[in-house]
């Protein structure tokens, strides 16, 4: 049987990278300074300024995905680019680290955890307002733990595994691709009459690019929870959601907790009815902790799938080369 150990680093590095990025993420958690995502959003707020006029609808749509690929195209190049110079791996890692947030999203949803426990509506309800859209100035102790789960849940899938499927296909570009599209639909993607024309285009290329990520970790929470009951609201309540991603995500999610999630909320000023998703208790302080638990198993859990398919790889190679 010939050996040659290119083909089975080649083999090896996505795995390696995507732990890599996994492990710094929770070293390091995200730049404290000059992250390059709060600078991409600085950037965002100055093209949107510049460009969302009121126009007719059609107008503000080409305007909207004018901006998009103003903002996206450059970025992927460049990502893309350095794919192919000597620091491939090292820049692939980099940028995979700066795409996912599973460290932040951890200690965001403690630091409303904290205020929550001691009874101290006022610092939880700021808090949450620092991860959520919704109004928050109202919201009593099960909104806030709702709040909260619900944004774990769903950040879980927006900035943890959507970026390492698409660095998985496509590398440090795919990861960069998928999460600068995630933080234009946060931003424009709303149904506001500011942003229902203009805001368009970020918002169905993101679901565009969530299609399969959502789905996958939906699943996830469903293999790392209580397993019967994600399954069981996965299939009776996503499509009852208005986001076609979000609600495979968070219906499952709430199954693997086994947890009520949904209800009003205020967005905006206005009142959206939401349904109900998941089953059991209302959401409290421990169903917050329970909701990193869960996200922290099924990053656990994508890791071990990529090894092992890398190594199913490596097995398949040496065969073929028998």
């Amino acid at each position: 049987m010939s050996f040659d150990y290119y083909p089975i680093i080649s083999i090896y590095s996505t795995a390696l990278a995507v732990i890599t990025a996994v492990l710094l993420d929770a070293l390091l958690g995200e730049p404290k300074r000059w992250h390059p995502l709060v600078g991409f959003g600085w950037m965002a707020n100055k093209i949107e300024h510049a460009l969302n006029r009121n126009m007719w609808p059609c107008l503000a749509r080409l305007a909207g995905l004018s901006a998009w690929l103003l903002l996206l195209l450059p970025f992927t190049a460049v990502s893309y680019l350095a794919q192919h110079t000597p620091f491939a791996w090292l820049a692939d890692v980099t940028l995979l680290y700066l795409a996912i947030g599973a460290q932040s999203l951890s200690q965001h949803a403690l630091q409303v955890h904290a205020p929550l426990s001691e009874g101290d509506l006022p610092q939880a309800r700021h808090a949450i307002s620092m991860i959520v859209s919704r109004d928050t100035s109202q919201l009593n102790e099960t909104e806030i733990a709702t709040a909260t789960v619900e944004s774990v849940l769903e950040n879980g899938n927006d900035a943890i595994f959507g970026a390492i499927l698409w660095f998985v296909l496509f590398g440090g570009a795919g990861a960069v691709l998928f999460r600068l599209a995630n933080t234009l639909d946060a931003m424009w993607g709303y149904r506001t009459p500011r942003f229902l024309y203009f805001g368009w285009a970020a918002a169905r290329l993101d679901d565009i690019l969530n299609l399969i990520p959502a789905r996958l970790t939906a699943l996830s929470y469903a293999l790392c929870g209580h397993t019967q009951s994600a399954l069981k609201c996965w299939m009776a309540q996503s499509s009852t959601w208005y986001s076609p991603n979000a609600g495979p995500v968070m219906s499952a999610g709430a199954g693997a907790l086994q947890v009520q999630l949904g209800g009003n909320a205020v967005y905006h000023g206005t009142t959206k009815q939401r349904p109900t998703l998941g089953m059991g208790a209302s959401a409290n302080t421990q169903h917050i902790l329970s909701a990193t638990k869960l996200v922290k198993r099924s990053i656990a859990l994508w890791c071990l799938v990529i090894i092992a398919v890398s190594i199913l790889m490596h097995i398949k190679g040496s065969l073929t080369l028998a």
